[in-house]
């Protein structure tokens, strides 16, 4: 539901497919540091910064935040902004990812500069270590992605207080300090959007503006309805615009393949065995499948694959069903998640108090499923969509109390802000985003149609120039290119 999620792709992953769109070689200067990148054409700045593991706990150490300062290639004069992305995750780096993120922002480098942070506890800001790396969480059973969780808090011990959202943007604000800079451009991607606005509440003077992509509201719920709604909105949304199936079927077919994992799951031997439940098969359309959507309109995507898949299982074949979990389990996803786990379990909303044991947590959170109306998770059950949840649900349920308050929407500086949500998009739907933007007096929220998890990174360039338009200007102008943005490719249903 929420902005990258802890085992989901973030887009540290999404701007990697696009790296071969420049060469970081060549070109620009930077400084001496060995990790520092090369961008054609801009002047690079590097530095790191010494800052403590947890304020007022100096036994527990200090760690370094790396940065890299991309200047802007007309030097006759200053800078007009400096824009500072983030690109979800949690644990998603940034300055390795230099030359691709330059693609989402490549208009505006002539007078803005970018300033990359790699957040706290990943890339090269001391990477965390909490005992999850080489799994497969995301294909991990429910009772064994809790314990992964309860394993990275006991190793953390009292550092995990350390890794949360405010520690973040503090971090943040310090190298904004250090460069002299007196206000930032805030884009936050997945969930950047999410850091951002915790940045904006925490340093209100030092922000110019706010582009959130992919958004979800810091109070969102933590059951993650407006998400497993979604999937339904979706099916129907694509299929109407294709024309290669029928959207109630879509959901009808959903429905049923629900039911019947819910009672029998079905599993798969080989090299790659894998038992398919409801849960599972609610994470990866929900999530997984939002990813790439609209990137290459052409292409066949994930979820494209859905309608087709779902009713042909109704009918007793399951083969193209496996073929779409295939297609979205092939590679490792993006992000950190050992950063990610900390992040999610310190930070997101809960049902339960972090202040209650875990036995008290589980029944709390029983409770909470158990007071749900029929419908509220479109055509899934509950428990079968909340288990699903890669960053919610009972995940955190043993994660030990670090003590840190949970971040409220409360306190936001009155400046603009643009909320971008895909349409496509189960991740983050449209839902959250109209949330988001409601977090501020000044906000302007787009449905980009056609899209899914992060819309920026359509080919057309439609979204980029909006945005291109709002940093310069605080309006994202004129909209009517989104009416030319195409449906993606669906797999015709066959009866």
């Amino acid at each position: 539901m929420r902005g990258k999620l802890l085992f989901g792709m973030s887009l540290a992953t999404v701007v990697a497919t696009v790296a071969g769109l420049i060469t970081a070689c060549g070109g620009g200067q930077s400084t001496a540091l060995r990790w520092c990148p090369t961008i054609p054409g801009h002047e690079v700045s590097c530095g790191v910064l010494s800052r403590p593991v947890v304020v007022d706990r100096p036994d527990l150490g200090d760690l370094e935040v790396s940065y890299a300062l991309v200047r802007h290639s007309r030097r006759d004069a200053p800078a007009a902004a400096t824009i500072v992305p983030n690109p979800g995750g949690p644990g998603g780096p940034m300055i390795d990812q230099a030359a691709p993120t330059m693609k989402l922002v490549e208009t505006m480098l002539d007078d803005h500069d970018l300033l990359l942070i790699d957040p706290r506890g990943t890339g090269l800001s001391g990477p965390l270590d909490c005992g999850i790396g080489d799994e497969r969480p995301e294909l991990e059973t429910r009772d064994q992605q809790r314990q992964l969780v309860a394993r990275c808090g006991e190793r953390l011990g009292a550092r995990a207080a350390g890794y949360t959202s405010a520690a973040t943007a503090d971090d943040f604000d310090a190298v904004r300090d250090r460069l002299g800079i007196p206000k930032l451009v805030l884009y936050g991607l997945s969930y950047g959007a999410y850091l951002m606005p915790i940045y904006a509440q925490r340093h209100p003077d030092h922000v110019q503006s706010i582009v959130l992509s992919g958004a979800y509201p810091i109070d969102f719920d933590p059951l993650s309805r407006p998400s497993a709604e979604a999937v339904s909105l979706t099916l129907h949304r694509i299929c109407e615009r294709s024309r290669a199936c029928d959207g109630d079927t879509a959901v009808a077919d959903l429905t049923a393949t629900a039911a019947r994992l819910r009672i029998q799951p079905i599993t798969r031997d080989g090299p790659r065995p894998l038992e398919l439940t409801e849960a599972k098969l609610a994470d990866l359309i929900y999530e997984t499948a939002s990813g790439g959507v609209g990137w290459d309109p052409t292409a066949r995507t994930p979820l494209g694959m859905v309608p087709t898949a779902l009713h042909n299982a109704v009918r007793g074949d399951d083969s193209a069903l496996w073929e779409f979990v295939d297609a979205t389990t092939a590679s490792p996803e993006g992000g950190d998640d050992a950063l990610g786990t900390a992040v999610v379990c310190n930070d997101y909303a809960t049902v339960w108090s972090p202040d209650v044991p875990p036995a008290q947590r589980d029944l709390r959170y029983r409770q909470a499923l158990a007071a749900t109306a029929p419908g509220e998770f479109g055509a899934f059950s509950a428990a079968g969509f909340d288990e699903a949840l890669s960053d919610g649900g009972d995940l955190c349920i043993r994660w030990p109390n670090s003590g840190t308050a949970q971040p409220h929407s409360n306190g936001m500086p009155d400046v603009p802000v643009l909320v971008l949500s895909g349409d496509l998009d189960a991740n983050t739907p449209d839902a959250n985003g109209r949330a988001a933007a409601a977090q501020f007096r000044r906000a302007t929220f787009v449905s980009v149609p056609n899209t899914g998890h992060v819309p920026g990174l359509e080919p057309s360039g439609c979204v980029t120039g909006i945005v291109s338009r709002f940093i310069r200007t605080a309006s994202p102008g004129d909209l009517s290119c989104l009416n030319s943005l195409p449906p993606i490719a669906v797999t015709p249903v066959r009866n």
